[in-house]
């Protein structure tokens, strides 16, 4: 079985092009499969620095079951070392998105059609609704459109066709305070600085750090 694994590490160790091959057995494709996976993984890992000839050493010695040729000592230092340039790199992407934003919203803020709230919620009333004006505690069913500064899409209930209900207190700042000031019926354009949206932390890979967010929201009905 060791003989076994040690070539399988030689075997790891050799491959340069396995573009000829055609994995046709079950186990092949299985283990392309997983390979696949890892691959992608490291693909889509912050660092982009790995060296591939590095990565089939130490796969092949974790599968032979060959102890490490790099110490944990050694390991955890680099491991040290990149996750501060990592962090390092992330600051710096977020103190620019800060930055872009608060530019963003300085412009904007000068449109005649704008209005600027205390809290710093800008927003611009797209069509006036005479309906029930919600409150804190009400429930309400909304469509929205939201995007980046530059125009980039992450969320659309109209790309769903499918509205949106929540709390009025259980969402962003910038939506709690905008919600409370709109009627049924009407839509309103709204740009949320990060404070009011997502903060210095984001949300869940989807909205960056610092994000400053511009969203269309129609107020269809106060639910509750």
């Amino acid at each position: 079985m060791r003989e076994l694994m040690l070539n399988l590490r030689e075997f790891f160790l050799g491959c340069k092009d396995m573009s000829e091959n055609t994995f046709e057995s079950i186990e092949q494709r299985v283990s392309y499969g997983v390979g696949r996976q890892l691959g992608d993984q490291l693909r889509n890992n912050p660092f982009k620095e790995f060296d591939v000839t590095a990565v089939q050493a130490g796969l092949a010695d974790a599968i032979a079951g060959i102890e490490s040729q790099v110490s944990h000592e050694a390991l955890n230092e680099a491991f040290a070392v990149v996750s501060q340039k990592l962090q390092e790199q992330e600051q710096a992407i977020a103190k620019e998105k800060a930055a872009e934003g608060e530019a963003f919203l300085a412009e904007n803020a000068k449109r005649d059609e704008v209005t600027v709230t205390e809290s710093g919620l800008q927003y611009e009333v797209l069509t006036t609704g005479e309906g029930e004006k919600p409150s804190a505690s009400s429930t309400v069913r909304t469509h929205y459109h939201g995007t980046f500064t530059n125009g980039d899409v992450f969320d659309s209930s109209y790309d769903r066709g499918q509205p949106a209900e929540f709390p009025v207190n259980g969402v962003i700042a910038g939506w709690t305070e905008a919600l409370q000031m709109m009627t049924e019926g009407s839509k309103w354009r709204l740009y949320i600085p990060y404070n009011l949206a997502y903060g210095e932390q984001g949300s869940q890979g989807a909205i960056p750090p610092y994000a400053t967010l511009v969203f269309d929201v129609e107020l269809l009905a106060v639910v509750s």
